[in-house]
């Protein structure tokens, strides 16, 4: 569904990414994981357009991303939930849910998206900044369905989450991914990613160094985590 093939990315003239292949089939989650500063985020931002100085080849369904600004990519399916998550504090959990554009091949009614979050039916009427992280990340998935995503860009769902919380994003992301999204996300806890993703790629100094499926995970976790500084 996605394929990055050659991926190169600058800060001024400072190389960052130096030539990052990878792909996620439909209806897969896959991870990238490594230590802070390995290329994860520029990763992503290169795929969705928002970082611009890149190089390589990123097509998605045959189609070639590469000369298409952000709102484009948007449209032939791309999600993107920023580490911020980027919720308008002042609008209700519905607003915030409708205020965006349906540009995506696959939007999800509010019906669809009610069923999947039940607790953003019961809060829908709640201003954003009234939620919790837990919440506002559902909210930054769910609104990203709304928009038509088939495919979600996630940057660190879990950072600054309780346990109990990470547990509930991971169960909503493999319910997601049942209903046939595939996910891409940026993510440093091992256990989670291990629980939601088919296949993992380890960056390294702007480079894929290793890919890796869960039950090499399991057998490498205590070099992982060292490679990873936790």
């Amino acid at each position: 569904m996605l394929r990055v093939q050659g991926l190169k990315a600058w800060y001024g003239e400072a190389q960052v990414l130096f030539g990052v292949d990878l792909e996620v089939k439909e209806g897969e989650a896959v991870t990238l994981v490594g230590r802070n500063g390995a290329g994860k985020t520029t990763t992503l931002k290169s795929i969705i357009g928002l970082h611009r100085s890149v190089q390589g080849q990123i097509q998605l369904n045959g189609h070639d991303l590469s000369p298409l600004p952000p709102h484009l990519r948007a449209r032939l399916g791309l999600g993107w939930v920023p580490e911020d998550r980027g919720i308008y504090a002042s609008l209700s959990v519905e607003e915030n849910l409708i205020l965006p554009p349906v540009v995506g091949p696959e939007p999800w009614s509010l019906e669809r998206i009610y069923s999947l979050f039940p607790r953003l039916k019961e809060r829908r009427r709640h201003p954003g900044s009234k939620l919790s992280g837990g919440e506002q990340q559902m909210l930054a998935i769910a609104r990203v369905l709304r928009m038509g995503a088939s495919i979600l860009l996630l940057d660190e769902p879990t950072e600054g989450l309780a346990p109990l919380l990470v547990q509930q994003i991971g169960t909503l992301l493999s319910e997601v991914k049942a209903h046939g999204i595939s996910v891409l996300l940026v993510e440093q806890n091992l256990r989670f990613a291990s629980q939601v993703a088919d296949r993992h790629y380890l960056l390294s100094q702007g480079q894929v160094v290793e890919v890796l499926d869960n039950s090499q995970i399991a057998l490498k976790e205590r070099e992982l985590l060292q490679h990873l500084g936790i």
